[in-house]
Formats: C-alpha cells, sequence, structure tokens
C-alpha cells in the first residue's frame, strides 16, 4: 500500500467532499471541516494538478501501483476528480452570474455608462496563469506594501499596510479593507489581497488594517478604529498619489460587518470620539461575505440591517450560496431591505458554491468579483463626476 499516495490523495479527497457538501459552522465538525473544503473549493485546477495528476503519475511510473489497494487508490483519486471538476465548473460560470447581477443592480447598460478614461483600465480577461500556477502568491512586482503605519495608539492593533504603485501615480482613488476572524482575530496582511494588489497596480492606493479585537475590545471599539483609518486617510494618503475624496471602504467577514457599519454611519460624530469633525463620509461600500446580524448579543444598532436609510451610499454585496458560517439568506435579506430603502445603487452578487473567506486566494471565482468590484467602483465613479456640479 502505497501510503504517501493515499495520504496526499485522501487530503484531497476529504476537501472537495467538504467543498461540495460543507458542515454548518456551528456543528461539531464545522471548523475543522471548514478548512479542508475552502481550499479545495478555490483551489480545485491546483488541487487536481499538483495533488491528484502529479502524484498519480509518479506513483505509476514508481510501480507504486502493483496491488488492489494501489489501484483503490487511484480509483479515489478519479472521483475526487469528478468533483473537483464539479467544483471548477461551478466557479468557470461565475463570471456570467456576476454579470447579470451587475446588470441587475446597475442597469443592462452599465458598461456604457462608465466615463471612457475609466473603463480602458477596466481588465477583461481573467489571470489564468496566476490561478492555475501561483494562486497563492500574492504580491506584485509593480506594487509597493509600505507596512505598519500608525493610525491610532493602540500599538500593533492600530497599524494598518498602504499599497500603490511604483510609479506613484496622483489624483487616486482609495480603497480601505477591513479583514475577518470574527472580531477576535486576523491580521491586515490576510484578505483580499487580490483585489488590493490589483487595484494598486492600475493607479489605486488601497489600505489594509489591523483593528482592535475582543475581548479587549468590544462595540463600538472596533468600528471607531475604522473611522480613524478613514480619517487618516484623508489626512495623509495625499503623501502617497491619493485624492481621498474617492474612497470605498470593503470588508471580509466581520470586516464586511464593519465596512458596511461605516457605510451606513457617515460622519457620525457618536462613532468618532475625539475626532468628531473629522471627514469619514465614503464614496461606496463592498461587502464580502460579511456577518449581517447584531454584534454579539447587543442590540439592533449594532447590525447593519437595522441602520439602513435612503442615503445610504451604494453597496456591492457579495456572498457564497454554500458559506457554512453565515447563511445565504442572511445576505439575500440584507441585499433586499437595502435595495428597498436606499435611493443609492445595490449589486447583490450571489457566488455559486461559494464558501466562507472566498478571498484569501487567486481564484477563478474572486478573480471574477474583483472585475467586477473594479467596474462597480467606476459606475460609481462616473456616476459621482454626473452629479456633481
Amino acid at each position: 500500500m502505497p501510503f504517501g499516495y493515499l495520504f496526499t490523495v485522501g487530503i484531497v479527497a476529504i476537501g472537495t467532499w467538504f467543498a461540495l457538501r460543507p458542515v454548518p459552522f456551528e456543528r461539531p465538525l464545522g471548523r475543522p471541516t471548514y478548512y479542508f473544503g475552502l481550499a479545495a473549493n478555490e483551489l480545485p485546477f491546483a488541487a487536481f494538478f499538483w495533488m491528484l495528476l502529479l502524484p498519480t503519475v509518479l506513483a505509476i511510473a514508481d510501480g507504486d501501483i502493483d496491488s488492489a489497494g494501489g489501484w483503490a487508490i487511484v480509483a479515489l483519486a478519479a472521483a475526487t476528480s469528478i468533483g473537483l471538476a464539479v467544483i471548477a465548473y461551478r466557479a468557470i460560470g461565475e463570471r456570467a452570474r456576476i454579470e447579470r447581477a451587475m446588470a441587475e443592480g446597475l442597469g443592462a447598460d452599465w458598461r456604457a455608462a462608465i466615463d471612457a478614461d475609466l473603463a480602458r483600465g477596466l481588465r477583461r480577461r481573467l489571470p489564468l496563469a496566476r490561478i492555475l500556477f501561483l494562486p497563492i502568491v500574492k504580491r506584485r512586482l509593480d506594487v509597493r506594501r509600505v507596512a505598519d503605519l500608525a493610525y491610532g495608539d493602540a500599538g500593533r492593533r492600530n497599524l494598518l499596510d498602504l499599497y500603490h504603485h511604483r510609479s506613484r501615480p496622483s489624483g487616486a482613488p482609495v480603497m480601505i479593507h477591513l479583514h475577518g476572524g470574527g472580531y477576535s482575530g486576523g491580521h491586515k496582511n490576510s484578505q483580499s489581497l487580490p483585489l488590493l494588489y490589483h487595484l494598486a497596480s492600475q493607479g489605486w492606493v488601497c489600505v489594509s488594517a489591523n483593528y482592535r479585537l475582543r475581548p479587549e475590545a468590544q462595540h463600538p471599539d472596533h468600528l471607531i478604529d475604522l473611522k480613524k483609518v478613514i480619517a487618516w486617510v484623508r489626512e495623509h494618503a495625499a503623501e502617497y498619489g491619493a485624492d481621498a475624496s474617492t474612497l470605498f471602504v470593503a470588508g471580509s467577514s466581520a470586516g464586511g460587518h464593519m465596512a458596511a457599519l461605516a457605510a451606513l454611519t457617515q460622519n457620525d460624530p457618536a462613532f468618532q470620539p475625539g475626532f468628531e469633525d473629522a471627514d469619514t463620509s465614503v464614496t461606496g461600500a463592498i461587502y464580502m461575505n460579511g456577518w449581517y446580524g447584531v454584534y454579539f448579543g447587543q442590540g439592533p444598532e449594532s447590525s447593519p440591517l437595522d441602520l439602513i436609510t435612503p442615503d445610504a451610499p451604494p453597496f456591492l454585496v457579495a456572498h457564497g450560496d454554500l458559506d457554512p458560517q453565515v447563511p445565504v439568506a442572511d445576505a439575500r435579506r440584507f441585499a433586499d431591505r437595502l435595495r428597498r430603502t436606499s435611493a443609492s445603487p445595490v449589486v447583490y452578487a450571489e457566488l455559486r458554491g461559494g464558501n466562507h473567506a472566498f478571498d484569501l486566494y487567486h481564484s477563478v471565482r474572486f478573480e471574477a468579483l474583483v472585475d467586477a468590484i473594479e467596474g462597480f467602483t467606476a459606475w460609481v465613479r462616473s456616476r459621482e463626476r454626473t452629479l456633481k456640479p
């Protein structure tokens, strides 16, 4: 029995099974199986090539497949490949589904409404080479990361990283992103890096920030930290080529919850102690695999659902329909209420087969969403130009 080959194929088989049939996070096996399923769900091509096809070829070449047990492992690899094919098929269809969501939220001719100078920079093709061969490599040679800039007095939890093109263009729009982690973990150099590096390569200035965590911090401490980040950007980002009058806020999971709260409480002095006069307005919000409910038993004032008003900014909401941590019904409810109340456009992209934290890698799914986010921000920026006197 070739145990090394069995171990490799077994890991992929387990991940593929739980990608197709995720276990709700609150159940005993929910947390460990989630991590297996996430990698297989977002990286089916890499899983097939590096952990199924290549090991199988090597095992056959080495003469390890010379028993019933060896051929049983080959059969398991074949069955797992079928499961990965299903996962890949769902991901490949994501681009068309997201395009339909954009048309529903912005109008069928939304691309035609984008100003010509902004439309020229929109990517038309997925970076297939990176998706297939370098899905976990985030950095780009044309982007500079300025690490560990302090925006508050809470030590390392009040540090941010700033990303900008090495040519440092002037007048750059800004994207601020907050990581997930259930408000009790996570760090700034983790989630949505494919998004931040891509936008920075296109001339944006992007920021990813740490914030204070539970249990030492509670709501609204995290939100106050995000407001401090926005205020810091408005004060300092011009040093890196930014025009912070165009500023989008984004987040993943808990970070998405926080980004939505910030977008729905713009310039509210209750969440700006000591910097009440700072401008914390945002141009729009990107809400990815987020939490939509109240904050750990607190009242409705801690939920984005209960802060929606007619003057909410434009939103793009993206959520996986197989998210084991936050039911997709919660995302649908938020998007529906936002559409019925807000005067601004709302794009709701439901990702078929999408898991939680789908924004970790250069995957087919997330790169399709990255292009949609870039298109959404270009549409909003064009609209803002039209509305200005």
